[in-house]
């Protein structure tokens, strides 16, 4: 028997969905060709724990994990996705995203979503049992590759490819019951759907044999699912209760469940199986990601991660009761452990992840300092850039007189955890280009040319002939800036890239950040000193550092570094785009401008804000 589908009358026609086998589930638009996908990856991934990857052409993280929710609990789909549970359904979907946060399921729902990119995603997942597209879609839309008559008839032949080179099930749905694209489109098994109100007859057809059953199925659309007839429906409305065991929250999704793990949790099974699945052994994957949004009730992004937070919280309690309550002691302490604490935080934020990144990779020669206390070969866009058209047109009069807001960023450094790393180690493409999907460094034959005289040169204020090696954060803000017509792209003549994701910090960043908002809010001066050097430190010795051996990525400290360069640039555009006058922009937080800037940024404290260190005329007046 394969993988069940979770629909026993189909399990049963098909023998489960067999490795190497690629399965197109035909039907017109809503009659059910998504909801035989989303059974088919929940019961695989809830029901027996085997690692499924969801590509997502056309829908997005929030719907595909709405619909697992209503399908497995059951709860009613429009009152879900209104907000309108009672209680009780409130307290059994919170608990099932504690389930979904353990659950080994991937989904991809990026717009540049391709059959390239779904099979480069598959050895990146060890254990991978089942790969989900949902769906195939045959009214053409630019901004979905999977889409459109010939592009679907060549994804077809791309997946049936990969399911037979990997000896996986892939199980495709397409939204249309026209014969003869159906036709075009079955390279192996074809389930086809036709709806008639609650009944939906099922006929399944292998290539070169034909038709070889008809089934009739059950349209459970209140619950956004397709079950066994009525004959056997009954004994499916009862699903299994959620586990009830603690689960943290793994880091890729964007939100999390109410309540607090009070310790990491263990790898956790559950001990009932929802009726709908059939037993079998559970396996789980090292990397998960979760899927499901939470109920929108309080924490970060409406996650919960007290526990993380927790760390933070201990950590200052036990300084300060150490140097019996005095403040200045206990930071003093505190900032000295910021570098081992923030790697021990970092490492359980880790746990679960999607990705395993590499910690010590080879260490190129252009990222090896030259001397001890001097520098590698990377430029990073600093900043030290003053509007030297306004200085002149100010000094001779021909410019009003103005006043300058000295604005500085919050937690820059905090903020640009939030960037493009690369995974593994760095590997050489010497034909160079530029794959969003990696990250690493490049090489460019000189530096971009930049005649922008408003608004700070992206690359910074280093001024070299020749070739120029830049990091990923910087690329991307030269590759932005041409999109906006500011300047050429980037001609990259060679680079040394690897995988990339932007969510390998994405959680220290947001446990962070959720402790920092906390402590300011609350006047706690000693967490909001501690949390600084924690960030800042974690930054600072990622690279060659005999303070932290716990990790050696060079390449890491300057895109993340480049990232806060780059996010001060595009506050700088920004002010510039809605007409204020960008006079200075210097490191990575420090902006000066005239004109009203609260009304284009919001004063504050916060990483999202902006506070107002000073105010000075220009021309300043001369002593006399």
């Amino acid at each position: 028997m394969g993988l069940p589908t979770g629909i026993r009358t189909l399990d049963d026609a098909l023998g489960g969905l067999q490795p190497g086998r690629f399965y197109l589930v035909a039907a017109a638009p809503g009659a059910g060709s998504s909801l035989i996908a989303t059974a088919a990856a929940r019961t695989s991934a809830l029901d027996q724990h085997q690692p499924v990857l969801y590509a997502a052409s056309g829908l997005t993280r929030a719907d595909v994990a709405a619909r697992i929710v209503a399908a497995h609990l059951p709860v009613d789909y429009r009152r879900l996705r209104a907000g309108r549970l009672t209680p009780t359904e409130q307290d059994d979907t919170a608990a099932l995203h504690h389930h979904l946060a353990a659950a080994p399921l991937y989904i991809d729902d990026g717009t540049d979503l391709t059959t390239d990119a779904i099979a480069e995603s598959v050895p990146d997942l060890p254990g991978l049992a089942l790969v989900v597209v949902d769906r195939l879609q045959t009214t053409e839309d630019p901004r979905l590759p999977l889409s459109g008559p010939a592009q679907i008839t060549d994804a077809a032949q791309a997946l049936a490819h990969l399911a037979r080179t990997h000896e996986l099930p892939v199980l495709a749905a397409v939204d249309t019951d026209d014969p003869q694209l159906i036709a075009a489109l079955s390279l192996d098994i074809t389930i086809t759907l036709t709806r008639d109100a609650d009944q939906i007859h099922t006929t399944i057809t292998e290539r070169d044999l034909g038709p070889q059953t008809t089934l009739t199925l059950h349209a459970d659309l209140a619950h956004a699912r397709i079950t066994d007839p009525a004959a056997s429906y009954a004994s499916l409305t009862t699903p299994a209760p959620p586990p009830t065991a603690s689960l943290h929250t793994p880091g890729q999704p964007p939100q999390a469940p109410p309540q607090a793990p009070t310790s990491p949790p263990p790898d956790h099974t559950p001990t009932e199986p929802a009726p709908t699945a059939h037993t079998a052994t559970p396996r789980r994957p090292s990397p998960r990601r979760t899927i499901a949004p939470p109920p929108p009730e309080g924490g970060y992004a409406n996650r919960d991660y007290s526990y993380f937070t927790g760390m933070v919280t201990r950590a200052v309690d036990e300084a300060l009761q150490d140097h019996d309550g005095d403040v200045t002691a206990a930071t003093e302490a505190l900032v000295k452990k910021a570098v081992p604490n923030a790697m021990a935080l970092f490492e359980a934020t880790r746990v679960g992840g999607n990705y395993e990144h590499t910690v010590y990779p080879e260490t190129l020669e252009f990222l090896r300092k030259k001397s001890k206390d001097g520098a590698d070969e990377i430029w990073e866009g600093r900043h030290n850039w003053t509007n030297v058209h306004l200085m002149d047109a100010l000094q001779n009069g021909t410019h009003p007189p103005i006043t300058v807001n000295a604005l500085d960023t919050n937690a820059s450094f905090l903020s640009a955890f939030k960037t493009h790393l690369p995974i593994g180690a760095l590997i050489h493409q010497p034909q160079g280009g530029f794959d969003p999907k990696r990250s690493g460094i490049y090489r460019l034959a000189a530096r971009p040319t930049w005649n922008h005289p408003h608004l700070p040169d992206p690359i910074g204020n280093r001024r070299e002939d020749g070739p120029v090696l830049l990091d990923d954060a910087t690329i991307r803000l030269l590759i932005r800036c041409a999109r906006l017509g500011l300047c050429d792209a980037p001609h990259i003549t060679e680079c040394w890239t690897s995988g990339a994701s932007e969510g390998l910090l994405e959680k220290f960043r947001r446990v962070l950040t959720e402790a920092r908002t906390k402590a300011i809010e609350t006047g706690d001066t000693v967490t909001v000193e501690y949390i600084k050097a924690m960030y800042s430190k974690f930054t600072s010795t990622i690279g060659e550092s005999s303070v932290n051996r716990d990790i050696r990525r060079p390449d890491w400290m300057h895109i993340i570094r480049s990232q806060a360069f780059a996010n001060l640039w595009y506050k700088s555009h920004r002010a510039h785009s809605n007409g204020l006058t960008v006079v200075r922009v210097r490191g990575t937080d420090e902006l000066h401008v005239a004109g009203d800037w609260r009304t284009v940024f919001t004063e504050g404290r916060l990483t999202t804000q902006m506070k107002q260190k000073d105010q000075y005329p220009l021309p300043r007046k001369s002593a006399r």
